[in-house]
């Protein structure tokens, strides 16, 4: 535009006339085009950018080079903007498109919008990723876990039940399982009940709980006369025994666990044998029963013996183990049951480093001379609980409880009369908390 047309009938914006001829000439030529198009003075570039001047083209004022660097320069901003890198800006653009009524999208300088991105937003999107990663992570290992303990199953001997096959194998809160050991060296049913030892996972009282049931109590069998303990396994197999405790001591029983001899010995052999206190004369007995042992597994003479000048804290082997549970002759029938669940209790507290340092030992000595009827998916939520169930309290203890019977003779036979009911309370307190 040339200086004469800008001279003609020039007014200011207030309506002002330029009254003197050199403040005119002294008025940059952009800034006068700027008033003509109503602008507000200043530095196109700076009203162009700040929207306070809205050229159809800004070609018209700036020029094509410097209309290109203004584009440039807003392209930029819109940039820092959207990325959340310049808030001042962000605010101006937002301040200037309310004024004037225009949007970015309706100018003819294409610009990109304003998009702020809140921290908050960042962080629900991170969050949201992790939370992913965890559960993808989490399935993995629940997979994983899975097909290993289908893998142990395998190996171990599964026996079913038709009688509580469709019982559940955790009621009010605690998870009972019969522990029987048994005199057979085979895999099966056939010997005597040697050990009967009630293993009780309780969420109530937050215990794992070693009952063991004395075999010489006298009790009800069903189907059969009256009898000891151990005589409704020998009657009819664990499925006889766990109705019988339950129609005697009012537990509900339906899971059990055979161990023959060799696997109780595997077992203390695999998480690497156990220490324990002995007198000198269980010394003595332990080397007794080894004798019998080394014959059945045709091991030579001596196998295992013990220095029999011991006495003390002594560390045991699995057989060595074993010929110390069976003694019965210190503290009758009793003391042999406390023995046992001594034993037990070191292999339980030994069993998580075990299976961290030889688990294969530990699956291939214990399992393939286990018969349960656990099913694999009850094993698997067990393993699931394993964590948990480890940090509960061991509690001891045995039925029948002190006071609570007396020495008998019945058909000949010597036995412990009981008295049903005060152990039934003893163990709705200890196992259900009652």
């Amino acid at each position: 535009m040339r200086r004469k047309e800008l001279r003609a009938g020039y007014e200011k914006p207030e309506g002002e006339v330029y009254e003197r001829e050199e403040e005119f000439e002294n008025t940059p030529d952009h800034t006068i085009e700027n008033e003509m198009e109503g602008g507000f003075g200043g530095d196109p570039d700076e009203n162009f950018f700040r929207g306070e001047i809205l050229y159809e083209d800004p070609d018209i004022v700036l020029g094509p080079k410097r209309s290109e660097d203004l584009k440039k320069k807003i392209e930029d901003v819109y940039s820092l903007a959207e990325n959340g890198e310049s808030e001042e800006e962000s605010e101006l653009l937002d301040e200037t498109y309310e004024r004037y009524g225009r949007k970015p999208e309706e100018a003819k300088v294409k610009t990109k919008p304003v998009k702020k991105a809140p921290q908050k937003k960042r962080r629900k999107s991170f969050l949201w990723r992790l939370l992913r990663l965890v559960i993808v992570l989490a399935a993995v290992m629940l997979i994983g876990l899975y097909l290993v303990v289908g893998l142990i199953y395998e190996k171990m001997n599964y026996m079913t039940v038709d009688s509580v096959k469709s019982a559940s194998y955790k009621e009010d809160g605690v998870i009972n399982v019969l522990l029987i050991g048994n005199d057979s060296r085979e895999n099966g049913e056939d010997g005597r009940s040697d050990a009967m030892i009630l293993l009780s996972i309780s969420n109530k009282t937050k215990t794992i709980q070693m009952t063991s049931l004395l075999r010489d109590m006298y009790v009800d069998i069903p189907g059969h006369d009256g009898n000891r303990l151990n005589a409704a396994y020998a009657f009819g197999g664990p499925e006889l025994l766990m109705e019988t405790i339950e129609q005697n001591l009012g537990i509900s029983v339906n899971r059990y666990v055979l161990v023959n001899f060799e696997a109780f010995a595997n077992l203390v052999d695999a998480v690497g044998g156990v220490d324990l206190e002995l007198t000198n004369d269980e010394v003595q007995y332990v080397n007794g029963y080894l004798v019998e042992y080394n014959v059945l597994t045709g091991k030579p003479e001596g196998t295992d013996y013990l220095d029999a000048s011991l006495s003390g804290m002594i560390h045991l082997n699995g057989p060595q183990a074993l010929a110390y549970s069976r003694n019965r002759y210190i503290g009758t029938d009793f003391g042999r049951t406390e023995r046992q669940r001594k034993v037990l209790s070191a292999v339980i507290q030994n069993l998580p480093k075990a299976v961290l340092k030889n688990p294969m030992k530990l699956v291939d000595g214990l399992l393939p001379n286990l018969t349960t009827n656990l099913t694999k998916g009850e094993c698997y939520l067990l393993s699931l609980q394993a964590g948990k169930i480890l940090a509960y309290d061991m509690v001891q203890g045995s039925v029948p409880v002190e006071g609570s019977y007396q020495n008998a003779t019945i058909r000949g036979m010597a036995v412990l009369q009981v008295d049903f009911e005060k152990n039934r309370e003893y163990l709705r307190s200890s196992i259900y908390g009652e």
